[in-house]
């Protein structure tokens, strides 16, 4: 998070949330993982003076038995992190794909996930709407809120204002088809690759059609 929220204030060129939309859509997913407000006030001074060049950079494969991979990574040495992603795929019956090769079986949503315990389902969706978000689902335990990619951090303050608290909000890759492993060892060498990648300080996000 500290690393989006350094990259965020470079590329948008001011510290200021409500001059820079998106270090606002990252401070709001910052929030709603949890991250001390201190913590995020250090990430945005350091972002003023940070000198090293990242660039976020999306690689997209494929793993066990064609499970669509996507991910997502900040870096600022793209030989070392490519050639990592490829180690990884490579390693765990996967390969790395071209741009483009699976991410046209995903859609990029905003996704805010509320803990549905104590909570009342129409009014937490009628608040919801009327914070502009586009759709809104209820799954075991939690209410699903989904929005357009660019309404992300407005939805999110809106109801952080009315008092909601967040298990986690940010713009997602939603695939539209998930898909099973019949095979033990294909299930493990997924679970090892996802492991992996998320283990990486490169990638921030770890997309997949995996239905596990």
């Amino acid at each position: 998070m500290s690393r989006e929220i350094i990259v965020a204030v470079k590329a948008g060129g001011s510290s200021n949330p409500l001059e820079n939309s998106r270090l606002k859509d990252v401070i709001a997913k910052a929030k709603a993982a949890n991250v001390p407000n201190d913590n995020i006030k250090r990430a945005i001074e350091k972002g003023v003076g940070d000198t090293a060049d990242y660039e976020t950079i999306t690689y997209e494969g494929y793993g066990p038995s064609g499970i669509a991979v996507i991910v997502e990574t900040m870096t600022d040495n793209r030989n070392r992190t490519a050639a990592e992603m490829r180690h990884y795929f490579d390693k765990y019956g996967g390969n790395l794909g071209t741009s483009g090769c699976v991410s046209w079986s995903f859609d990029q949503k905003g996704v805010i996930i509320i803990e549905r315990e104590g909570l009342d389902e129409d009014a937490v969706m009628m608040e919801a709407l009327e914070s502009g978000a586009s759709d809104f689902e209820v799954a075991d335990e939690v209410f699903q809120i989904f929005t357009e990619p660019a309404d992300c951090g407005n939805v999110t303050t809106a109801l952080e204002e009315k008092g909601y608290k967040f298990i986690s909000a940010g713009v997602e890759m939603i695939p539209q088809n998930d898909m099973k492993l019949e095979s033990p060892d294909d299930v493990k060498n997924m679970e090892k690759l996802i492991d992996m990648l998320e283990d990486n300080d490169d990638v921030q996000n770890v997309w997949h059609n995996w239905d596990y």
